[in-house]
C-alpha cells in the first residue's frame, strides 16, 4: 500500500512539472496586469520565442523569409515600431525604418536608459522582394518602376492583404480604396501576422507605431469603441512634433482586420503614421516625431 501512495505522488509530481513546462507564455504589465493571453487566434501556429538581443528573427513569411527585429536599450518600457506591413507596395516604410535603424545605432543616446526600442523594418518580406528583389536592406534604385509589380508587392506570397488578417472586426475579404482584397482564410491565417500575434503575446509593449504609405497623417487605433486615452496623448504628441495632422481614425474607406485595431482591443496603445507618399521617408518629420516619443517614456 506504501508502495502505491508513493507513485500515485510521484506521477502527480511529474504531471505538474509537465503542464507548468508546457503551458502558453502569458503578458504580465501594465498593459494586460492578469497575464491573459493576448487575444487573437488560439488555434494559430505559434511562433518559437527567440532570446533578446541586437538582433533576431521573430519570425518567417510565407516563402520562408526571416522576419527580422532590431533592438537598441535596455529599458523596461519598449516602444515597437513597425515596417513593410505592405511589402513593396509601401516600400518607403522599410526605407524609413532602416534609417530609423541607422540612427539609433549611431545615437544610442536617443534611447532613454528606461527605453527598449524595437523595430521590425519589413513585416512582408515576400512581398518587398517582388518589388526589389532583395531580401532586407535595399536601395530605390532596387525598386520595380511598374506601378503594377509595386501593386503585387503589397500581398504576401498567398496575396493576403496582411493588414485585413488581424482578429478586429476580421472578415474574408476587405476593402483597400475600392479594390476587394483577402483577409485569409481566419484572423491569424498568414505566417507572418501570426508572427506578430506571437511577438506581443510573450513581450511587454508600452507602445507602438505602425508605418503606413500614403496620407500624410498620424491615426489613432480604436477596435469598434473609444480611442484609450494613452493612444490619444501618443497620436497628438507624435503629430505635433512631426507636423503631420491628428486624425482620430481612418475613414477614407471601410477597413477590417487592422493591425493597429487589433492592438487597441487588446489595450496596446498604437497609431499609424502615413507617409505623404509612396516613394519619400519623410524622415525628418518622422525624426523628431520619434524622438518626441521616446522622451515621454523617459524617467
Amino acid at each position: 500500500m506504501k508502495n502505491i501512495i508513493i507513485t500515485v505522488v510521484v506521477l502527480l509530481l511529474l504531471a505538474t512539472g509537465i503542464y507548468y513546462f508546457t503551458k502558453d507564455k502569458q503578458v504580465t504589465g501594465p498593459n494586460n496586469p492578469t497575464g491573459t493571453n493576448v487575444e487573437g487566434n488560439n488555434t494559430a501556429t505559434t511562433t518559437q520565442v527567440v532570446a533578446e538581443g541586437s538582433e533576431l528573427v521573430i519570425g518567417k513569411s510565407v516563402e520562408g523569409r526571416d522576419i527580422q527585429a532590431f533592438n537598441f536599450g535596455t529599458g523596461d518600457e519598449r516602444v515597437l515600431f513597425i515596417g513593410g506591413i505592405h511589402g513593396g507596395y509601401s516600400y518607403n516604410t522599410s526605407l524609413l525604418s532602416y534609417e530609423l535603424i541607422d540612427y539609433l545605432k549611431e545615437n544610442p543616446s536617443a534611447v532613454p536608459s528606461n527605453v527598449k526600442v524595437t523595430v521590425i523594418p519589413v513585416l512582408n518580406p515576400d512581398g518587398l522582394y517582388k518589388v526589389t528583389g532583395k531580401v532586407g536592406r535595399f536601395a530605390l534604385a532596387d525598386v520595380a518602376s511598374s506601378n503594377a509589380t509595386q501593386v503585387s508587392g503589397r500581398y504576401n506570397a498567398n496575396k493576403v492583404d496582411l493588414s485585413r488578417n488581424f482578429d478586429c472586426n476580421w472578415e474574408p475579404t476587405g476593402k483597400w480604396q475600392t479594390t476587394t482584397v483577402s483577409g485569409g482564410t481566419k484572423a491569424f491565417s498568414e505566417p507572418e501576422s501570426d508572427s506578430i500575434r506571437a511577438y506581443f503575446a510573450t513581450h511587454d509593449v508600452s507602445a507602438s507605431v505602425v508605418f503606413y504609405s500614403a496620407a500624410g497623417g498620424v491615426y489613432s487605433s480604436n477596435c469598434g469603441g473609444e480611442i484609450s486615452a494613452d493612444t490619444k496623448a501618443i497620436t497628438d504628441l507624435y503629430a505635433k512634433a512631426s507636423g503631420y495632422k491628428a486624425y482620430s481614425s481612418f475613414d477614407s474607406y471601410e477597413t477590417s482586420g487592422d493591425l493597429v485595431n487589433w492592438l487597441a482591443k487588446n489595450n496596446i496603445p498604437a497609431i499609424s503614421v502615413l507617409l505623404t507618399n509612396h516613394k519619400d521617408t519623410d524622415w525628418t518629420k518622422n525624426k523628431k516625431g520619434i524622438d518626441a516619443l521616446l522622451q515621454k517614456f523617459a524617467k
